[in-house]
């Protein structure tokens, strides 16, 4: 049984005891001391828990209070009650002290076993860990797989233990207006426990009013983002979680004015929390957004900025470099004017060797290799240095280590510091290579990262042309992905060159396309032939495909002086489920990139469709412009159908300008190197599909205005300037800043497409998106309200008739055109979200490609009067019609005087009655 003891101190001496028995139950006392400054005889030598000596002198002085904890071995459950019976009797023994002692609390929250040397240790009932550790960090870790946590220590005993069960455990954290110095970091230093001690005996005060207070304890020092101390405690209680954080929210004045007295202390940084959103045993914890920069550890040099993310603890930037990495840079700088080849070779051995014995690749271990490789090669080059074959296995095994699947999320780390880092590594590991004389060759390194094949070039190539296979494995698969690199001897009929080099790997080609790439990524081996001052017009390359989900692939190269992968000079030759198939006309590195957004089988029915429909949307959006031209001056009767009208001719310039524009980019972006045309694209797409749905929310706000300000009339030119500051001014800011905002990061646009961006860096599709849906919600409760009035219309409400059919008009074209471009998009986004289902794809491709033609059949011709009107328009007998109804307008009607006379005056009553009901009793 392992018992804990708490002794807390309530003055600046405090300290934890600890007094071993035999492990297995954890039990803990809280002990009051009055009127002694220690235990007398006792304390002699004993350490405290920051490593302070407790005052040996005998002489009176405050309440103290102490932390022991205990370890009680028992054998059976009845020995297990027997003992939980006896804390709860339990009394200080007279003979230990010359002074009252008083036992606050005794709790046995934990029990372990011993099991083949090793601790294994749970919770008791009603108590539970708190991750990330438990007991001692340094030698315990927390087991938390399956239904029941455990802690499993590497020790059959335990010298010090912090990290026990306990019942509710709360953090808190808080800003002291002080410069941070590294002594805060060392738990033992005198500045640490000066701090510690003094928070502490404020926090105990203030939270020793709570109802089932516990303990608290100060926890970690972190300097924060502008240099200032960041703290951070713990607060255990028997109470549930909300009923601690409530107490501790009403005596937090009282906490800050206690730390008011200690230092100067940012009040609006304290706060405390159920469960800290980020928390490791490395940095700590935190909550979001919360950014530290801490020293590397010990045999490292540099710092380490991490921020606090929803996933957990991220790192920003790090640069921790090896201390014998310095040392092998400074010793490279100090041979620069008297190189020898011999000298160049044992640094390279020896690097090889530091590698191999700190296998840890930080970003900076990373960082520092490629800068020492790459002044190996100004060295050799300057000096006329050949590569022996030694040399070259050592910078093979070099970058097998650092091309490691460990290591992608560190190159991550510091492309984002470095952006050229890798595919300097890579020239690097090209030029080395070319380096290497024929009369070492051939040689053929294969490691699991990187597999390397030079040879001297013979006669041989001028009959069989030259072949290069290779097979490398994936992290956890038993199929190798395969490489092949074919050139025929046609291609070396002239002359011969020297010798050819190539390698292949896996995890470089990754590393290159997160410099650039976005959605695309790499699907297959980067394979790279060099052939030292020769050139070729043909070589064919085989990639077997790592994902057989992805679809598009594009053959490209690795362009040094853009840093990114192009596709000049390489073709598609043949793509079949598991390989593609590549022509290229030069040498460099290539692989394929391929998307991970369309699955194969849909592209040819999702392109049809596209295309066929946009091609009656174009052709429904211009006849829509001409029936507006031929009636226009039909349809402006009144200020109601001349508003709507103008809004629906600008509804369909905008999509027609939009969908011209989505060819432009269609044809653009079939490439993978895009072009400032593609971005233009993007930009306009944007606008004109926001202004698109602006002027639909216009036409809502017109239907509302009409239906529920019946009385109220706004001038016409106003009226069209409200308009056109909705459906162009809007849309144009928001395109404009979601450009500025994202463009310089080259965040804006995909890489594999030709429009707004959706990835994990970037996310300027919310720009269109979040105000179209938000228009077609809106435009939805307009038309319900509108039909609510008009179903049941309030006294002095009704509009006249031809406004009420013009807004039925209206009504009808919002209630069908806002849920189909609403639906459009909302498939869109469904691509997006689930981008393997066939159905997502269809339905979005169909929709937005005939939103042409929605617009001319609900928006248009769904309108009786214009019907009507194109239909005398297009009638052979429209000039009979027409001639007919102006004879019948002549003819003399008897009563037609009297009968205007009384429509005028049941008018002008009505309207009396309306204004000034009390003239109804004349």
């Amino acid at each position: 049984m392992r018992v804990k003891v708490h002794l807390g101190n309530k003055d600046k001496e405090g300290g934890q005891l600890k007094m071993q028995v035999r492990v297995l139950w954890l039990i803990s006392f809280f002990t009051l001391i009055e009127g002694w400054e220690g235990f007398p005889g006792r304390t002699e030598g004993i350490k405290t828990k920051r490593g302070l000596i407790l005052n040996k002198k005998k002489h009176p002085g405050p309440v103290r209070e102490y932390e022991l904890l205990l370890q009680v071995s028992y054998r059976d459950s009845k020995e297990k009650r027997d003992l939980k019976n006896f804390l709860k009797l339990l009394k200080p023994p007279s003979l230990w002290l010359h002074a009252p002692v008083k036992i606050i609390r005794a709790k046995a929250t934990t029990h372990c076993g011993n099991q083949n040397g090793s601790l294994q240790c749970a919770c008791e009932d009603g108590y539970t860990w708190f991750p990330p550790s438990c007991l001692d960090p340094q030698k315990c870790y927390l087991h938390t797989a399956g239904a029941l946590q455990s802690c499993h220590c590497h020790v059959n005993n335990l010298s010090q233990s912090t990290n026990f069960c306990e019942r509710t455990k709360v953090w808190g954290t808080f800003k002291i207006n002080e410069r941070f110095t590294k002594d805060l970091l060392n738990s033992s230093s005198p500045s640490y426990s000066k701090y510690a001690t003094g928070i502490e005996i404020q926090l105990k005060e203030a939270f020793k009013r709570i109802q089932d207070f516990e303990s608290v304890r100060v926890t970690q020092f972190r300097p924060y983002r502008d240099g200032r101390i960041f703290a951070g405690f713990e607060v255990v209680s028997s109470s549930s979680t909300s009923e601690l954080l409530s107490a501790i929210k009403q005596v937090a004045k009282k906490v800050k004015e206690g730390l008011h007295k200690l230092f100067p202390l940012e009040d609006s940084s304290f706060r405390v929390f159920a469960k800290a959103q980020c928390n490791s045993i490395v940095f700590g914890f935190g909550s979001r957004n919360d950014e530290f920069t801490l020293p590397c550890s010990s045999g490292y040099t540099g710092n380490i900025t991490v921020r606090c993310q929803p996933s957990g603890w991220q790192v920003l930037r790090e640069m921790c470099v090896h201390s014998q990495l310095e040392e092998l840079k400074k010793n490279l700088s100090v041979m620069a004017g008297h190189a020898t080849e011999t000298a160049v070779s044992s640094l390279v051995r020896n690097l090889s060797v530091v590698i191999r014995q700190n296998p840890s690749t930080t970003a900076g271990n990373l960082a520092s290799v490629v800068s020492i490789l790459d002044s190996v090669l100004s060295l050799s080059l300057a000096s006329h240095f050949k590569v022996s074959n030694s040399t070259m296995e050592d910078v093979i095994s070099i970058a097998d280590h650092i091309l490691s699947s460990a290591s992608v999320t560190n190159w991550t780390v510091l492309l984002q510091e470095e952006q050229q880092a890798s595919s300097r590594f890579l020239k690097t590991l090209e030029n080395i290579s070319s380096l290497v004389p024929p009369t070492a060759l051939p040689l053929n390194f294969s490691r699991e990262f990187i597999d390397w094949k030079g040879i001297p070039v013979s006669a041989s190539q001028l009959k069989m042309g030259y072949n290069y296979q290779t097979e490398l494995f994936p992290t956890n698969a038993s199929i190798p992905v395969k490489g092949h690199v074919l050139i025929g001897s046609d291609q070396f009929r002239w002359s011969l060159p020297e010798t050819i080099i190539s390698m292949a790997s896996l995890t470089l080609g990754n590393i290159l396309s997160t410099t650039q790439n976005g959605n695309a990524q790499v699907n297959g081996p980067m394979i790279s032939t060099v052939i030292q001052n020769y050139s070729i017009n043909e070589i064919f390359l085989t990639f077997s495909k790592i994902e057989s989900n992805l679809s598009q692939p594009h053959c490209v190269f690795w362009d040094f002086s853009r840093l990114q992968w192009n596709n000049a000079g390489c073709h598609l030759v043949n793509e079949t489920a598991d390989t593609v198939m590549c022509r290229c006309t030069h040498l460099t590195s290539f692989s394929i990139l391929m998307s991970p957004f369309v699955p194969p089988a849909i592209i040819p029915v999702v392109k049809w469709i596209t295309f066929v429909g946009l091609g009656i949307s174009i052709g429904s959006l211009t006849l829509c412009l001409i029936i507006e031209a031929l009636f226009w001056k039909q349809v402006k009767k009144n200020q109601t159908s001349y508003t709507r009208h103008v809004c629906m001719v600008n509804v369909a310039l905008c999509l027609l300008i939009a969908d011209v524009w989505f060819i432009v980019a269609a044809t653009e972006g079939s490439t993978v190197n895009l072009s400032g045309v593609c971005i233009a694209a993007v930009f306009f797409m944007h606008f004109f599909y926001l202004s698109l749905f602006f002027w639909m929310l216009m036409l809502g706000i017109l239907l509302a205005y009409r239906i529920l300000l019946v009385f109220h009339h706004m001038a016409m030119p106003l009226m069209m300037a409200v308009g056109f500051c909705l459906g162009y001014g809007c849309p144009l800011i928001i395109s404009v800043i979601t450009i500025a905002v994202t463009q310089p990061s080259n965040a804006y646009k995909r890489k594999d497409a030709c429009w707004l961006n959706w990835s994990d860096r970037s996310k300027p599709l919310l720009a269109f998106a979040v105000p179209a849906l938000t228009i077609v919600a809106v435009n939805l409760a307009v038309v319900l309200v509108v039909l609510t009035k008009l179903w049941r219309p309030t006294v002095g409400e009704r509009p006249g008739q031809e406004n009420k059919a013009t807004i039925v008009r209206m009504g009808k074209s919002l209630l069908i055109l806002t849920p189909l471009l609403g639906l459009t998009w909302g498939f869109g986004i469904g691509t997006i979200v689930d981008n393997q289902n066939l159905a997502w794809h269809v339905i979005f491709a169909l929709l937005n490609a005939f939103q042409g033609f929605f617009i001319l059949c609900f928006g248009m011709l769904l309108d009786s009067k214009l019907r009507q009107l194109l239909f005398n328009k297009l009638s052979p007998f429209s000039s009979w019609k027409q001639a007919s109804k102006t004879h019948q307008m002549y003819l003399p009607n008897p009563n037609s005087q009297s009968l205007s006379t009384h429509c005028r005056t049941k008018a002008f009553m009505y309207f009396l009655i309306l204004v000034n009901p009390q003239m109804t009793s004349c």
